[in-house]
């Protein structure tokens, strides 16, 4: 029997244009995707746009357009990075569409009756974070995460008793049933839990919702009628409810649910990649949710971290945002999918810098990779060597082995120093000294060693694997560098 696994992103808000770190995540889950399905499994892979924010809703209203408007043309740009970044989407779910009002709200209304109660709330707001904060994880009176003094909010929401999940999830996660990879991730979120969890609020009241979101069922409104709502009274959900909803309502929850069955509900391996700033609702929120609704959990998070621009945290106030269109048609898809997944520590935050980038092309992609390939080509096609079609390659330990943990940058080393190896062995050998049967019997496996890493390269370079393994079925030929030198 086939194996499956479905893997995720995380849905951005749609309030303003892709950057770099997002981009990072993309990659990332598309390289564990196209291993999954190299490794003979069925794969799933999706990712979508978080449209049902407030910070959607402000960007649109300063815009001066409607905000159905305004998360269409967003959401389009971030649609445009499947084919930018050669991603292998099988879904890309969009959260202001019918199909997943109707997901959020099966998820809602199957809650334990018990878990979701009304109540008067104060407290303090953070817009670009969605999120109601403590005093005490406020640094200096500001969002710890954007800077920025949270509004105060008073007003009657639904709460979810996310006290009554204290034990559950601490268990869940100390026994690994949710593995949270890294452990410096599942420490820190650990250590939130046993603080002591308090209740969270799920709703905003349409005046506040500004007549954007999901509509509490049942809750003084139509069950999933836009138009004007803010005239109608009731409550929206919270956006992080309904956008935790996207990983089931992409594979139909609540409508057509032929592959929630398949690869949620019937399927052990279910991978959330997601950046470490939104742990705390992945970890925390969506597991309890989950629980108190009856549907099965997640699997696995795999938490990356964030990338900095010059050593400074990517600002649009700082001008130092990198967009991902403009770094593509300036150095190539390959080039900068290499740049992501190699130079930024998977378990860790990393840095971008140009100098790098053009560093890194220059010495491990064009010098490296590239060189080696043109210099086995040409002795091969010298000696008019012909290889057969392609066979059934098999991932090297070292890169498998990384994958499977998440090691992006990890098995890419490796696959180098196997690249270094071949070079050495190639000068050692000298085979552009000898000529006819003597240079075909060296060079052989040599080319042969080629098509092994090219298969090994599919999930990272996928263009360059296709393109090397090409060059070396059938007669090998001499042809233009992979990657001409910057």
């Amino acid at each position: 029997m086939t194996k499956k696994i479905y893997i995720t992103t995380a849905i951005p808000y749609v309030n303003a244009s892709p950057h770099i770190g997002f981009a990072l995540e993309v990659v990332q889950a598309d390289a564990l995707a196209r291993f999954y399905r190299a490794s003979g499994y069925n794969v799933f892979f999706s990712s979508g746009a978080d449209e049902n924010s407030l910070k959607n809703v402000k960007a649109a209203q300063e815009a001066g357009v409607k905000t159905q408007q305004w998360v269409d043309k967003y959401a389009a740009q971030y649609e445009k990075l499947q084919d930018t970044l050669n991603l292998t989407y099988d879904a890309f779910n969009r959260t202001s569409k019918e199909h997943h009002f109707k997901g959020a709200q099966k998820l809602w209304s199957l809650c334990k009756k018990e878990d979701i109660y009304k109540k008067i709330y104060h407290g303090l707001y953070c817009v670009g974070c969605e999120l109601f904060y403590k005093e005490s994880e406020l640094i200096e009176g500001r969002c710890p995460e954007h800077g920025v003094s949270p509004e105060e909010v008073e007003e009657e929401n639904y709460f979810f008793r996310l006290s009554n999940y204290q034990k559950y999830l601490e268990k869940l996660i100390t026994s690994n049933k949710l593995k949270i990879i890294p452990d410096t991730r599942r420490n820190e979120i650990l250590s939130f839990i046993k603080q002591g969890l308090e209740d969270f609020s799920i709703s905003r009241s349409f005046e506040r919702a500004r007549g954007w979101g999901v509509p509490v069922p049942g809750d003084d409104s139509p069950a999933s009628t836009r138009g004007d709502l803010s005239t109608r009274g009731g409550q929206v959900m919270y956006v992080w409810f309904d956008a935790l909803a996207t990983y089931i309502t992409v594979l139909g929850y609540g409508s057509d649910e032929k592959l929630f069955s398949e690869f949620w509900k019937n399927n052990p391996n279910r991978v959330h990649v997601i950046g470490k700033g939104i742990i705390r609702f992945h970890s925390v929120y969506w597991p309890a949710m989950l629980a108190s609704a009856g549907v099965p959990l997640p699997s696995a998070e795999f938490v990356h971290g964030y990338i900095t621009v010059e050593g400074q945290k990517i600002s649009k106030s700082l001008g130092n945002t990198i967009d991902p269109f403009e770094l593509v048609e300036k150095f190539g898809v390959e080039a900068v999918r290499y740049y992501l997944l190699r130079e930024i520590p998977a378990w860790g935050d990393g840095d971008f810098s140009i100098s790098r980038f053009k560093e890194i092309y220059n010495g491990e992609l064009a010098n490296g990779l590239g060189n080696l390939v043109a210099r086995v080509a040409r002795l091969a096609a010298d000696t008019n060597l012909s290889l057969p079609p392609k066979k059934n390659f098999k991932f090297k330990k070292e890169v498998g082995e990384n994958l499977k943990q998440y090691r992006f940058d990890q098995a890419l080393i490796a696959l180098w120093e196997e690249i270094s190896a071949l070079d050495k062995k190639i000068n050692e050998e000298k085979p552009w000294e000898l000529e006819g049967r003597t240079l075909k019997r060296v060079i052989t496996p040599i080319s042969s060693e080629i098509r092994e890493i090219a298969f090994n390269l599919s999930p990272f370079l996928p263009a360059t694997s296709e393109k090397i393994l090409d060059q070396f079925t059938g007669k090998v030929t001499a042809q233009k560098p992979l990657f001409p030198r910057i």
